[in-house]
């Protein structure tokens, strides 16, 4: 290596001495030989002179290299022995220990020495894959002895021939202090919830004044019984809304016992019977009591829109879900669908036009109600158009009727072509879903400045940010409930045509049953101003019509169904059948004594699983398929699992059954 390294520094001179040899021959040819002979004379004597002096600067060059490397390897020997940090020499291959120093022997206990020992013995909880892999730090601290450390190190690679291995150097900082401050901070991060009696109007209002402070001193006992153990600030700012502010190291806690405080008050009960109660929305990990207190109140929003009755928590990322079992109760007043039917109005009215569209594979609720809106909008003079892409749906019947009106020609259009007609002052009114991932086409949410949004599920994780007017309602029976509320505000029955009247009842007599489902006053409401407008039930019973396959079909899927926990259907079936007909069995099944829920499995033939839920008992389906990744509401619900077997989503419904049942010490009761 010191010869390589004198070579590289000696300066390059052959060529020099080459030239002078060759004038020494052009003389020698010109015929002066005496002067040739000098001159060959002199370049000898130059050459011998540049070889002693090269032969000095290599020796005085080695001579310099070995002392440079000797020390270097002195210094590398002095600060290993002398590290003032543990330090230890291991072979990740066995894991044996091959030298330590005394600091590292120190805080494994005083050993005299660990030749022969294994790294894993001293110290259980470390890992040295993080090396193999390439990485000069551990991932994670490890705990030692009652002490935690950031371990660093690196990997020394064996030389050519060398058989024993890789060896390992490992550095171990003690940051006990500094994780446990940190530890700290983390535990004692302020927490800020705020709990709303979400049926106070339905549940006190009215009662005597006796029973009305009865009522409340029971519940803020309850309350103030369940904040105790946290030690938090726990204070009423309303009537009907409290606020909890609390350490972070006892929201785990709460999520482990999944609020149980939601149980609680719903054992309150008026003379009625009917039970009080509570959502919750937590605000955690925001960086200053605005930003938790924001966060707390998009949790008790998505709390409310989801049916009230649970928990939400919100962090900077996403939401978590607690409760939310019990039934929807019907509890609208008119005066919001009034309120909404004006702006809608004035939305529509300003509007260049108006574009509509539902979730993918659109249904009678999404068609229905999108014809609904486009009824607003004739009224209003305002071009409008129904998106709708080239895919079967289960309404193309529907869709069939609805393109024969004359009034209806040119309305649908593909999703290009209505971004096309798009402008700046265009309205989106998207119907019957309120997640984006789910609408026909989102390149087409997204490039809308103005958005409405008209639904009746319960509100997911994700959902329709920045809507212009969002009429999400999740205890009305459908969508086109709620678009024929904003119609009576809107226009005449007589406005509305008979064809739309009977598309819209479509969709009621859908999401209904036939009106033997999530039906209230406001449902028979609407669907009375629909029968007005010439919505013939009997005309409109057609659409539901199947044929004798798709029958067939269905009580196959019934014959495949086995019982779980005694009153959950299960149906999977392992090849493809039609959207509609595996719905229908699934309501089928609900027609069977002793079936409280029913959930039907299929492939779609695209890589993906389809989960069709229904209930008529107390079991929420929507929290349910909510686990595998779907939506829907209490009693209906569904999932499209991308990139598994049948097999496999029945097992992981199974799984996701009994969390749900084993969550609670009793399934909740309905409507509670």
């Amino acid at each position: 290596m010191y010869q390589k390294l004198t070579r590289m520094l000696a300066p390059r001179v052959g060529l020099y001495f080459a030239v002078m040899l060759a004038f020494c021959g052009v003389t020698a040819l010109l015929g002066r030989r005496e002067a040739a002979l000098a001159e060959l004379a002199v370049v000898a004597a130059l050459f011998a002179a540049y070889l002693a002096d090269r032969l000095r600067r290599q020796k005085e060059a080695s001579r310099y290299l070995k002392e440079l490397l000797d020390s270097m390897d002195q210094a590398t020997r002095d600060s290993t022995l002398n590290c003032p940090m543990p330090l230890v020499m291991f072979r990740p291959d066995t894991d044996e220990v091959v030298w330590s120093n005394d600091r590292f022997l120190h805080l494994t206990g005083d050993r005299e020495g660990m030749f022969d020992t294994k790294l894993a013995d001293l110290a259980p909880n470390f890992d040295s894959r993080w090396l193999l892999e390439g990485k000069n730090e551990c991932p994670h601290e490890v705990e030692l002895n009652g002490r935690r450390y950031q371990v660093f190190g690196g990997m020394a690679r064996p030389a050519a021939g060398d058989e024993q291995g890789v060896l390992a150097t490992t550095y171990w900082l003690d940051v006990t202090e500094l994780a446990e401050t940190r530890d700290i901070f983390k535990a004692t991060r302020p927490v800020l919830a705020l709990l709303l009696l979400d049926n106070y109007e339905d549940a006190i209002k009215g009662q005597d004044e006796n029973i009305r402070s009865a009522m409340l001193s029971e519940i803020s006992q309850r309350l103030t019984a369940w904040t105790e153990e946290s030690r938090g600030v726990f204070c009423r700012l309303d009537r009907d809304r409290y606020l909890f502010l609390f350490e972070e190291q006892y929201l785990a806690g709460f999520k482990a016992e999944k609020f149980s405080v939601l149980d609680s008050v719903r054992e309150v009960l008026n003379p009625a019977g009917i039970a009080a109660t509570v959502s919750i929305g937590v605000g955690v990990d925001g960086e200053t009591f605005d930003e938790l207190y924001r966060f707390a109140n998009l949790s008790v929003e998505m709390a409310l829109s989801r049916g009230g009755d649970q928990a939400v928590v919100k962090n900077r990322f996403t939401f978590e879900f607690f409760g939310g079992r019990s039934k929807e109760t019907e509890r609208r007043t008119k005066v919001k669908s009034r309120v909404m039917a004006s702006a809608m109005g004035e939305l529509v009215a300003d509007a260049s036009c108006v574009l509509v569209m539902g979730h993918k594979a659109p249904d009678m609720d999404a068609v229905g109600a999108a014809v609904g809106v486009c009824a607003i909008a004739r009224m209003k003079g305002v071009p409008h158009y129904i998106v709708r892409d080239g895919a079967p749906t289960p309404a193309d019947e529907l869709y069939r009727r609805v393109g024969a009106m004359p009034q209806y020609e040119g309305v649908f259009l593909d999703p290009q072509e209505a971004m096309l007609r798009a402008d700046s002052r265009s309205l989106l009114v998207v119907v019957d879903t309120n997640r984006p991932e789910q609408v026909q086409d989102r390149e087409l949410l997204a490039s809308c400045n103005k958005v409405a949004v008209i639904d009746h599920h319960r509100r997911a994780a994700t959902y329709i940010e920045g809507a212009a007017l969002n009429f999400h309602e999740p205890y009305a029976s459908s969508a086109c409930e709620l678009v024929a509320e904003l119609i009576a505000y809107l226009m005449e029955p007589t406005d509305l045509l008979p064809g739309e009247a009977q598309a819209m009842m479509a969709g009621l007599m859908l999401d209904t049953k036939n009106f033997t489902m999530r039906t209230g006053g406001r449902t028979f409401e609407a669907a009375a101003m629909l029968r007005r407008a010439g919505g013939d039930t009997g005309e409109v019973r057609r659409l539901f019509q199947t044929d004798l396959a798709d029958a067939v079909a269905k009580y196959g899927i019934i014959q495949t169904a086995k019982l779980y926990r005694q009153d959950i259907a299960i149906a999977a079936v392992d090849k493809t059948v039609g959207r509609v007909t595996a719905a229908q069995a699934a309501d089928e099944l609900l027609n069977i004594a002793g079936i409280s829920a029913s959930f039907v499995l299929y492939p779609d033939g695209d890589g993906r699983v389809v989960v069709s839920a229904r209930s008529i008992g107390a079991t929420n389906v929507q929290v349910i398929v909510e686990a595998l990744g779907g939506g829907g509401n209490a009693a209906a619900a569904g999932a499209q699992i991308p990139g598994r077997t049948v097999d496999e989503v029945r097992r992981e419904l199974v799984a996701v059954l009994d969390s749900y049942f084993e969550g609670s010490a009793e399934r909740p009761e309905a409507g509670g």
